[in-house]
């Protein structure tokens, strides 16, 4: 069979790129060899946010007394949840499934090798075939990397692929890597009663967020019970009498930590099986790609987490639809400094642009900043939850805003309205004389831009 354009993997990236270009009436293949919507849907975005939900509504119970709402007895059943999470997970790859026919894309499963521009061998447990293509849009995704220390490969020491479906909640998990995986993990076991320790090299955890940010969220964790390292490198891990020892360098010296699991969160590498061979260009972070997706092939293009841009599901379906938007000639870039990034801790953190610490490298003193915290919230005082803050970043010529960055309730919601300032190149004016509702969450990012004019209204 020959299509116009056949993609290679289906997850958020593969299977977006190819409902759109099925939209566009172009003749597509997917190719798929595990289930529909890859890391994202089946093991990360998804099932994380579920437990993650699950972990919000136990501490919303257990504190619910300020309220005068009295639950006793309150009970976690790990078994129920995880049901749960497979439902949710089951429905979603049951509506790509649908929207992949409805849009008329042949689903082909089974693991694909490109032979050679054109030409894709699937091997399947029904057989061998081949297909061709004019073009190919390369959407293989990521695997969860490990720290090759001694002991990395006990049978206790996992990855996120199973930290999320656990048969029981451990009584103790170590996790290796202060980043938006780890720390979610350890939000959502800490809080069904595991004791977590976090270990990061770096001298702080989320090394990519605004440092303000992520010493506020660390400062919240360790409230929580969470006990985190920083500045620290694990030597090694050893076993004994079923408990996992890691040892590891402190700052204040060598430490060894005892716990169930020890869980690898140290990021991801890019899946690139599918065309080791072919000639492309292959960076340390994954398939080298223009600003238009293309690789160094003419007609190949990537997206997702292969071409190791920007690991987040969103970012790559936004890249498989700029991908086909570009095979049909449109010529279109994807504008990454408006990119939203999200971590679903309690409190929640989302982040769009630069941080304050990129901003003055650039700009120098040219720099404002405005400030306004959820304690001066009407809305988050009626949650109950006034933790954190918005912040807003400028440069003070224009009063242009560059970064947006929210730490508190629903943060990841409100990262839409950030995402649309730094993408429209919205001026601090623009936010402040843009009306929003009252009582809302929202108000956070009004107010910060009123404070970072000099005339905050309530604020002192």
């Amino acid at each position: 069979m020959h299509y116009d354009i056949a993609i290679i993997g289906g997850g958020p990236g593969g299977y977006v790129a190819a409902i759109y270009a099925g939209k566009k009436k172009t003749k597509v293949a997917l190719i798929e060899r595990g289930e529909l919507g890859g890391t994202c849907l089946n093991r990360g975005c998804i099932p994380t946010k579920t437990l993650i939900h699950g972990a919000n509504l136990l501490r919303a119970i257990n504190s619910a007394k300020e309220f005068g709402i009295t639950a006793e007895n309150v009970s976690l059943d790990w078994e129920l949840l995880q049901k749960k999470t497979s439902r949710i997970v089951k429905t979603l790859t049951s509506g790509i499934q649908n929207l992949l026919s409805a849009n008329k894309v042949t689903v082909i499963r089974g693991f694909a090798k490109l032979f050679d521009k054109n030409t894709i061998h699937i091997s399947s447990e029904t057989g061998q075939s081949t297909i061709t293509a004019d073009n190919i849009i390369l959407a293989t995704g990521s695997v969860p990397t490990s720290v090759s220390v001694p002991g990395h490969n006990l049978n206790n020491v996992i990855t996120s692929d199973q930290a999320l479906f656990l048969e029981q909640i451990p009584s103790s998990m170590l996790i290796i890597g202060g980043g938006v995986i780890g720390l979610e993990i350890g939000y959502i076991y800490k809080t069904f009663g595991t004791k977590v320790t976090i270990v990061e090299m770096l001298p702080e955890i989320l090394p990519r967020q605004d440092e303000e940010v992520s010493k506020e969220l660390r400062k919240h964790l360790e409230r929580q019970g969470i006990k985190i390292y920083t500045n620290s490198t694990v030597r090694d891990i050893k076993e004994q009498d079923g408990i996992l020892q890691t040892t590891f360098d402190t700052r204040e010296g060598t430490k060894t930590i005892d716990s169930e699991k020890v869980l690898m969160a140290t990021g991801r590498a890019p899946v690139v099986d599918a065309f080791r061979d072919l000639g492309l260009i292959i960076e340390k972070t994954g398939v080298a790609v223009d600003e238009y997706l293309k690789t160094s092939i003419d007609n190949i293009y990537a997206v997702g987490d292969v071409t190791g841009k920007s690991m987040l599901a969103h970012v790559a379906s936004h890249q498989g639809i700029t991908a086909v938007k570009n095979i049909l000639g449109e010529k279109q870039k994807i504008d990454y400094k408006a990119i939203p990034s999200c971590i679903y801790t309690s409190p929640e953190v989302a982040s769009v642009g630069m941080t304050e610490q990129e901003a003055r490298r650039i700009f120098k003193d040219n720099v404002k900043v405005g400030r306004f915290p959820y304690a001066a919230s009407g809305k988050a005082m009626t949650l109950g939850e006034r933790t954190g803050f918005v912040k807003i970043i400028a440069e003070s010529k224009y009063n242009e805003v560059l970064g947006i960055h929210i730490i508190g309730p629903s943060a990841t919601e409100l990262a839409a309205e950030a995402g649309l300032a730094i993408k429209l190149e919205c001026t601090a004016e623009e936010l402040v004389n843009t009306i929003h509702a009252h009582p809302t969450l929202s108000e956070a990012v009004m107010e910060a831009a009123f404070d970072l004019l000099a005339e905050p209204i309530h604020k002192l």
